[in-house]
């Protein structure tokens, strides 16, 4: 699979993403000499790790039976330390539904094994670029 990107026409800095058949602009801030039209590189990263926390807990809900009625997920950033090699992301779920302490607690156990989680902590990423003339 494919992720395609396209400069918005006019924009200094934003992106048209193109996942499948899902468009969404990215973004720098203003401060960065963007627009903040859109989420930023590292929101999107953010957000990848919080939508696959709930993604996760509600297919394993759904698949044990367990009551879950709703996730809301909540990721914070803290990148004071990035440039010294530490990025902390802090993920909060809450759960509604008629769900015992030992659920809950199994449920935790399962948001922290989500595949983003376990890209973003235990697997190593290689990543090649190219830079290329355009046609």
């Amino acid at each position: 699979m494919a992720v395609e990107l396209r400069r918005v026409p006019g924009a200094p800095m934003a992106q048209t993403v193109r996942i499948r058949a899902h468009d969404l602009v990215a973004d720098g801030s203003v401060e960065e000499g963007g627009t903040d039209s859109g989420p930023s590189p590292h929101d999107l990263y953010d957000a990848a790790l919080g939508a696959c926390k709930a993604l996760t807990v509600l297919w394993y809900a759904r698949r044990k039976g367990l009551p879950v009625e709703d996730v809301q997920t909540v990721v914070e950033r803290d990148a004071s330390a990035e440039r010294t090699g530490v990025y902390r992301l802090a993920t909060r779920l809450q759960v509604s539904g008629d769900l015992t302490d030992a659920q809950i607690a199994e449920l935790e156990t399962v948001a922290q094994k989500c595949p983003v989680h376990k890209l973003m902590t235990t697997v190593t990423t290689e990543i090649s670029t190219s830079v290329e003339r355009a046609a």
